[in-house]
């Protein structure tokens, strides 16, 4: 009789906490474990299981960052408020064209990243986009950046800027 409570008990907690489990996408905390750079959710290797690219979780602008580039950047008010905040930030477009500058990139907050990278750390746009195709961000800067580089912390400032980009276009579309 004991094992049929303690079978019930356990199917019950299970029952109520799946859908929480599931909300928060399960797995750990984000900087914590292999491929974890330590930045906010959003850089990292896609084996750690996180997100790739900063404001795809919590970060506050309702998904702007976690579609396509090409169909976020299809709306001239968020190109336009995005490419302002970018020039603000000193941050040149290769191309003078965003949504071509991130044709490739799985989303634009990744994009934005990147572009902050380049300028951050005087890099080839081209390349670190290169290198982002099969890797994250903070082994694209290891591999770029040179001995000099942390990777660890010049992704999350890259993120932290891209999310403060992606913010202000929000605000201003």
């Amino acid at each position: 009789m004991r094992k049929h409570h303690t079978f019930v008990l356990a199917a019950a907690v299970a029952l109520c906490c799946a859908p929480a489990f599931a909300q928060h996408g399960g797995g750990r905390p984000a900087g914590v474990g292999p491929g974890s750079t330590g930045a906010p959710a959003g850089v990292g290797s896609q084996a750690g299981g996180r997100p790739t690219d900063p404001g795809s979780a919590g970060m506050g602008h309702s998904g702007i960052a976690s579609g396509s580039p090409t169909s976020v950047l299809n709306n001239s008010h968020v190109t336009t408020a995005l490419t302002n905040a970018l020039t603000k930030s000193g941050v040149t477009i290769p191309g003078g064209n965003l949504q071509k500058a991130c044709d490739g990139f799985k989303n634009l907050g990744q994009c934005i990243a990147a572009l902050h990278v380049a300028k951050n750390l005087n890099l080839t746009f081209s390349d670190l986009q290169t290198k982002m195709g099969s890797e994250s961000l903070g082994k694209a800067i290891q591999d770029l950046g040179g001995p000099n580089a942390n990777a660890k912390s010049e992704a999350k400032k890259a993120n932290k800027q891209a999310s403060q980009d992606l913010n202000t276009a929000q605000s201003g579309s």
